[in-house]
C-alpha cells in the first residue's frame, strides 16, 4: 500500500510540474507566434528592445558587429531558450542581432506582458530565473573556453552545445545547419581550421553526415582530454 501511495504522489507531482511552453502558449498570455526562415533576422543591433522571445523550435544566432563591420557570434540558442530579455533590465536598444539558423518558430511577448506574467505565475518566474542564471554560467564558461582552450577543444564544445548534448540528456544529437564560417566566428578561428578539425572528427567517428550533422557523444572526449 505504501508503494502504491508513493507512486501516486509522484504521479501527482508530475502532473503539477509547471510547463513554461504550455503557459506561454495559453490564451491568457498576450503573445504572437512568428515563424522565421533560415538567415532571417528576428531583430537587428540597435533596434528598440520592446519584446522578449521564446524559441519553440529551431535555433537562433546572436551576433554583434563593430564599427568596421567585423562580426562576432556571441551566442547560439535552441528550443526552450529565451532571448531579448535585456529590455526588461533597462536596455533600450538591442546590443546584438538575432538571426534564425534554421526554420524557427518563436513566441513574441511584449515587455510589459512579460513583467505581468512573471509577477502572476511564480513557477514561471522560477523557470525564467533559472534560465537567466544558466545563461550567466554559460557566458562564464565561454570566456574560460576562449581564454584557456585550444581551437580544437573550442570547436568540440561548440558542437556539443549546439547539439544540446549533456551527461544527463542525450536526446538531441543532430545539429541544425550551421556553416563552417559561423562555427569559426563562434570559436575565434578561421574557416580552414574548422574544416581541418571537422574532417578529423569525422575520420575519428565523432561526427557523421547522414541526413544532417550527427554528433557522437564520444566527442566529449576531446573536451575532457588534457
Amino acid at each position: 500500500m505504501e508503494a502504491i501511495a508513493s507512486s501516486s504522489n509522484v504521479a501527482s507531482k508530475k502532473k503539477h510540474i509547471f510547463n513554461a511552453q504550455e503557459y506561454l502558449a495559453s490564451c491568457g498570455v498576450s503573445r504572437k507566434v512568428v515563424e522565421f526562415q533560415r538567415s532571417e533576422k528576428v531583430y537587428s543591433q540597435g533596434d528598440p528592445a520592446t519584446h522578449v522571445f521564446y524559441i519553440q523550435k529551431g535555433g537562433i544566432k546572436l551576433s554583434v558587429v563593430n564599427e568596421v563591420g567585423k562580426e562576432a557570434v556571441v551566442g547560439m540558442l535552441g528550443p526552450s531558450d529565451f532571448f531579448g530579455e535585456g529590455g526588461m533590465a533597462g536596455q533600450s536598444a538591442r546590443i546584438s542581432t538575432a538571426t534564425a539558423i534554421t526554420h524557427t518558430t518563436i513566441l513574441v511577448i511584449g515587455k510589459k506582458e512579460m513583467v505581468r506574467v512573471l509577477h502572476a505565475e511564480h513557477a514561471f518566474s522560477d523557470a525564467f530565473m533559472a534560465h537567466v542564471i544558466a545563461r550567466n554560467i554559460r557566458i562564464e564558461q565561454d570566456l574560460v573556453d576562449q581564454l584557456l582552450n585550444s581551437s580544437e577543444k573550442r570547436l568540440a564544445r561548440a558542437l556539443l552545445l549546439l547539439a544540446r548534448y549533456s551527461m544527463q540528456d542525450r536526446t538531441e544529437e543532430i545539429l541544425p545547419k550551421v556553416s563552417q564560417e559561423t562555427l569559426a566566428e563562434m570559436i575565434g578561428t578561421t574557416r580552414s581550421r574548422v574544416n581541418f578539425f571537422m574532417t578529423k572528427f569525422r575520420k575519428l567517428g565523432f561526427i557523421g553526415y547522414d541526413g544532417g550533422l550527427h554528433i557522437n557523444p564520444s566527442l566529449l572526449n576531446i573536451v575532457l582530454h588534457e
